[in-house]
């Protein structure tokens, strides 16, 4: 994976938290601000999934308890 640069600006006592942490802890700056963008990535993502699953028909309890019962899973 190649690397590029990125330039923000951010709130300065999260700066200092950030730079705190990062010492404290003895993480490097750039890769502790990566795995925070993939972790906020991939909560986007379940979110989404979350919505798709939100919108499936659902079945009452009882219908599930059959189906499993029928199938010798219960």
């Amino acid at each position: 994976m190649g690397q590029t640069q990125l330039a923000t600006k951010i709130d300065a006592d999260i700066k200092r938290t950030l730079e705190l942490v990062c010492e404290e802890r003895g993480y490097k700056m750039n890769r502790f601000i990566e795995e925070a963008l993939l972790d906020k990535f991939e909560e986007l993502e379940d979110i989404e999934d979350l919505k798709k699953h939100r919108r499936e028909p659902s079945r009452p309890l009882s219908d599930v308890m059959k189906d499993l019962k029928a199938h010798g899973k219960l």
